[in-house]
């Protein structure tokens, strides 16, 4: 039965995923039509955000449009007020969550030291077990996580733009209070969306409020640490390490300084991979376009002004 919902899976320029987000529009219960249709647009490639105005303008008559990642950095200055945006916010938290796992564990019991290793090192490693971690962020990835850890009794502060409390966090601190909550930290964890209030949060101030045995763990964007900070920290011995799946720029070039390190690892952005969150995306948007057919709230509202 149609029920009028009419909705373009825009750009085409990555085939999988389009495939993937026509099937999942289409099992929502919609027509999936061209632009000059459509009242509503799913976006279809990451990459593509210099398509997004053009794409946008040719579809008159749409109302809302769903982005397919949950952080927008590359779209945010081309979104307007004219339309309801929605992204994937919480869509890949529990694989990155489980990245957070595997860091915290990785660095706690020294691996990117003994990964580097030819002949047997010295005995090193500490317990995850009752540590206190500090969480930059308190949206859906910082809950997921926490959700992980509780078994572990950690004692975790969450950091965010309001001390709204995060459930599960032992405390909730807003973002001006941040250098005391990192200075008692056994790890510091990134998993903020990348805005202009949050660009180089990771500066050399706050790397230098960390505790000198406190790791940093980045999962957020590459664009929250900066860079040199980190190196002058990492060469002055002011934290314990850190374990990286974001950088900038991304790639990290094969003459980065931060290779050289034995205690840093770096992962190439897989907190998530396009295997782990096709299918968790597509579901999101299926989720969305049913519930834009009954009128419901959407999942994932962009806040246009604050860029997330």
């Amino acid at each position: 039965m149609d029920n009028g919902a009419k909705i373009a899976v825009e750009p085409r320029s990555r085939p999988v995923m389009h495939a993937a987000l026509v099937d999942a529009v289409e099992r929502a219960g919609a027509t999936v039509t061209d632009l000059a249709e459509a009242d509503a647009i799913v976006w279809a490639d990451p990459a593509a955000a210099d398509e997004l105005v053009p794409v946008v303008a040719a579809a008159p008559n749409a109302r809302w449009v769903q982005l397919p990642y949950a952080g927008i950095e590359t779209m945010a200055d081309k979104l307007d007020h004219d339309h309801l945006w929605t992204c994937g916010k919480g869509v890949y938290a529990p694989d990155c969550a489980e990245w957070i796992m595997a860091a915290l564990l990785t660095a706690f019991r020294d691996m990117p030291t003994f990964a580097r290793a030819t002949s047997w090192p010295p005995q090193s490693g500490r317990n995850l077990l009752g540590a206190k971690l500090t969480v930059l962020g308190g949206g859906g990835l910082a809950e997921s996580f926490l959700e992980l850890i509780a078994p572990w009794g950690c004692e975790v502060t969450c950091v965010r733009r309001s001390p709204a409390d995060v459930p599960g966090a032992h405390r909730t601190v807003a973002t001006p209070d941040r250098f005391d909550a990192v200075s008692t930290a056994d790890a510091v964890i990134v998993c903020l969306a990348l805005t202009a209030e949050t660009t180089g949060i990771v500066d050399r101030e706050l790397l230098a409020a960390m505790p000198n045995d406190a790791w940093l763990i980045n999962v957020g964007r590459g664009g929250h640490v900066r860079n040199d900070d980190l190196i002058a920290a990492l060469d002055a011995g002011t934290i314990a390490g850190a374990v990286l799946d974001v950088t900038d720029p991304e790639p990290l070039p094969a003459d980065h300084p931060l290779w050289t390190y034995d205690n840093v690892l770096i992962t190439p952005h897989v907190g998530n991979t396009p295997e782990m969150g096709l299918p968790r995306l597509a579901e999101r948007v299926e989720e969305n376009v049913r519930r834009w057919i009954r009128g419901d709230e959407l999942i994932g509202p962009v806040d246009v002004d604050a860029g997330y």
